[in-house]
């Protein structure tokens, strides 16, 4: 079980500890020690940065649930990170990713949709009391606010939480079963995006496209390389920090003018101070590739923006307890297995359709995460690819609400 206070609370502690921890996994993956060589060969670099806050907190040494830290990173350094990610993007390029990138994001909503239902079921017939509960408390109304937040995000899932009607106890074990899934479902993401060919090879699916776009972008960084000097640094933060200031601003603009004028516009997230962030900021960073602002690049402008994403994986890594799973482990199965109805239907999919892995991965996580940590997934395929998975991750907040809805009343079919 968690502690009731974790051994380290100071924020600025747990910072130093987290970029420690960054520097320790960095460090030791860029060591010729044929140990290491070979370690980093089953492990991928990014699931430690990712895992070994997530068992710190598991263990009480330290707290995403009392910390201020995923916020800070979510709000100020992602947005800044995505300016610099995209400013070397090629446009055109993701462009002629086709359609395979949509089809996979909607299988993979189709998945969540149907993968509750089926879920709920499969482990009604073994252990019928997860049909119980009255009113309030009726397991299924707790499951909707998980489709809320699966195929879209917070404010999908809170809308679910409205329309069902769950009771606040039942509410807060759903966000356990919601977090700590995903989290493991996020991990196992990041593990197989270090190798994608062996699933691409199985799938015959054809990434030429991908890889296309890889390499325009890795041609254009070399051939503006140099070393950049403090001037070219503060440019670049002060470029991305400029860009997350102005995001902010309008983001206090137009959130809380759609939620009073248009709140039936709340079921697509328009009234989240956050959607408008990422979009702004991402935005910002596509327009600026066509400007000179791009030869950044050659500076160092996406390195210095994956500095600041792992920080944010680090953070979201903090936010998962693995001990939760002795708190209800009926849910907890329910949430597994749903999770894998999803997967399901994404590789039958994407098998049909020949589709990448990379699709496959980033349409999931789009759903799944959001768009906090869709770019993350996307990235670990390579940090040029980090604009698709925000751009899938906006259709999650659009078809969240529908979506969800739909999985609830499904699932109070099975309820009975």
């Amino acid at each position: 079980m968690e502690l009731d206070a974790p051994l380290i609370s100071n924020d600025a502690v747990v910072f130093g500890l987290l970029m420690t921890v960054l520097a320790l996994v960095f460090t030791t993956s860029s060591s010729k020690s044929p140990f290491w060589v070979k370690f980093y060969r089953i492990v991928p670099s990014i699931l430690l940065c990712y895992f070994i806050p997530a068992l710190l907190n598991s263990f009480g040494v330290i707290s995403g649930e009392t910390s201020d830290l995923y916020k800070v990173a979510s709000r100020y350094l992602l947005p800044a990170s995505l300016v610099l990610l995209t400013l070397s993007i090629d446009f055109k390029g993701i462009i002629k990713l086709g359609p395979k990138a949509l089809i996979m994001f909607l299988a993979g909503t189709l998945g969540i949709i149907i993968g509750g239902p089926l879920a709920l079921l499969t482990v009604s017939t073994f252990h019928p009391d997860i049909l119980g509960g009255a009113g309030p408390d009726e397991v299924w109304r707790g499951l909707a606010t998980i489709a809320g937040s699966w195929i879209g995000g917070g404010a999908n899932q809170t809308a679910m939480l409205e329309v069902f009607g769950a009771s606040p106890s039942l509410f807060s074990q759903m966000i356990a079963v919601d977090v700590l899934v995903a989290n493991v479902w996020m991990a196992v993401l990041l593990y197989w995006a270090a190798k994608p060919g062996i699933i691409d090879k199985i799938f015959k699916a054809d990434s030429s496209a991908i890889h296309a776009l890889q390499e325009k972008v890795e041609n254009y960084r070399a051939n503006l390389l140099k070393i950049p000097t403090m001037a070219d640094t503060m440019k670049i933060f002060g470029i991305g920090f400029a860009l997350t200031g102005f995001s902010h601003f309008i983001a206090d603009i137009v959130a809380p003018y759609i939620g009073a004028n248009y709140p039936q516009l709340s079921q697509y997230s328009l009234d989240s101070p956050f959607f408008w962030i990422v979009v702004i900021a991402t935005t910002g960073g596509l327009i600026l590739s066509f400007t000179k602002a791009r030869e950044l690049e050659g500076a160092g402008a996406s390195r210095l923006g994956s500095v600041l994403l792992y920080v944010l994986v680090a953070t979201i890594g903090m936010q998962m307890d693995l001990m939760a799973i002795f708190d209800s482990p009926i849910l907890f199965l329910i949430g597994i297995l749903w999770m894998i109805f999803h997967v399901l239907v994404m590789l039958i999919v994407a098998f049909l359709i020949k589709a990448p892995f990379f699709f496959v991965a980033v349409g999931s996580q789009a759903n799944v995460g959001g768009a906090a940590s869709a770019p993350i997934v996307a990235s670990a395929f390579n940090p040029s690819l980090a604009p698709v998975g925000v751009l899938m991750a906006v259709l999650g907040y659009a078809v969240g609400t529908y979506g969800a809805y739909i999985c609830g009343l499904l699932m109070q079919m099975v309820h009975g």
